[in-house]
């Protein structure tokens, strides 16, 4: 497992205990067992996959267990990626984001190549900016938002891939209204394109108690 130093930052939110990235690594969030599982093997013809038409210009994909063999995959990527925890400003003062995030090579495992050749296919674009999030427990979020760069932009594809959990996962319109929810994990697939990161907005609340989850995002280049 590979993460940088953490810098020194506001006062741990667990008393008595390191800073969160630090008590991240003194626990084993996820043991999967291997026992019986399979190889990472994507869903080439994207079988189970639904469509939500969100409004005239915004839709998101949906496919459950579009990736068999996730907890390798999970595995895998626990231990190569080099997981960093930035800092955020908050009102005044500078805070932890609460995950863990990194960069993912591509060619680093024989299925990220292959997911990346399916989804540049099927939805005719290049998707080889792969990144990931790694949510250790259900203390772990990301606020309501749009994709950083795509939001900035009239349409945009941007995947994920849910490995372990399940969590989670809530869309509205952006500023509020009705949200639609899936719990996702264990292979799922959401594609979110069209006007979707500039017209809409999704978040991974807090819970009580959650297994982790890594979110394996796949996006084309904006330059």
């Amino acid at each position: 497992m590979r993460y940088r130093e953490p810098q020194v930052g506001p006062p741990s939110p667990y008393p008595g205990e390191p800073f969160i990235i630090e008590r991240m690594f003194a626990t084993d969030p996820f043991q999967p067992s291997l026992f019986g599982e399979s190889e990472p093997i994507p869903d080439t013809g994207f079988t189970n996959l639904e469509r939500f038409d969100l409004d005239a210009e915004s839709w998101l994909d949906y496919a459950p267990g579009w990736l068999a063999g996730d907890a390798r995959l999970y595995d895998f990527l626990a231990d190569a990626v080099e997981w960093e925890q930035p800092e955020v400003r908050m009102y005044d003062r500078m805070v932890k984001t609460p995950r863990l995030v990194g960069q993912v090579d591509a060619g680093s495992h024989p299925v990220l190549t292959e997911m990346v050749s399916l989804l540049s296919g099927r939805y005719g674009i290049t998707m080889d900016r792969v990144s990931a999030g790694w949510y250790r427990s259900g203390a772990d979020s990301v606020a309501w938002h749009g994709d950083r760069f795509a939001r900035e932009r009239p349409h945009a594809i941007v995947a994920t891939v849910s490995l372990g959990g399940p969590r989670r996962f809530l869309i509205r319109p952006k500023g509020g209204g009705e949200s639609t929810s899936f719990d996702l994990g264990r292979g799922d697939l959401v594609v979110m394109g069209g006007a979707c990161q500039r017209l809409w907005e999704h978040t991974i609340p807090k819970a009580a108690s959650a297994p982790p989850r890594i979110a394996l995002m796949f996006r084309h280049a904006y330059d």
